[in-house]
């Protein structure tokens, strides 16, 4: 009889446990998007999407959040690892631009992060720069 509830238990310990891995495995643990790698669920201008998010912040959440997306305008603003496309889009890049790009024609592929209303600016993180006018 003590043998008997000894295998059950073991074997209530075991189903639990591959529950368990399956549920972290299955739904908890996500590996990381490859936004490089990915073709862009939009391309548009940088004063298009500006202007989306500016008139209604909802719908183009709706259309953009999470998505991958490509945009092109004038780069006004440069860091390290950040270029501002337009003023108003910020993208972040996951390695340092080496490249002078300040006041030409860029296109950016990244992820839309979302939509600062206080300083009215969009943002773009793991972003790569897919037209290069210095080559």
């Amino acid at each position: 009889m003590k043998r008997k509830k000894i295998t059950i238990v073991i074997a209530v310990f075991m189903i639990a446990v591959s529950a368990g891995i399956y549920f972290y495995y299955g739904f908890l643990f996500k590996e990381a998007r490859n936004i490089n790698s990915e073709a862009p669920d939009y391309s548009i201008t940088a004063t298009k999407l500006l202007k989306d998010y500016s008139t209604n912040p909802q719908k183009a959440d709706s259309l953009y959040l999470n998505k991958t997306i490509e945009i092109s305008g004038m780069a006004t603003k440069q860091t390290d690892s950040v270029i501002a496309v337009e003023n108003a889009v910020f993208c972040l890049f996951t390695q340092k631009t080496k490249d002078r790009l300040l006041n030409t024609k860029v296109t950016v592929k990244g992820k839309c992060i979302g939509y600062d209303e206080l300083f009215q600016e969009v943002k773009l993180d793991q972003c790569t720069l897919i037209n290069n006018p210095n080559n």
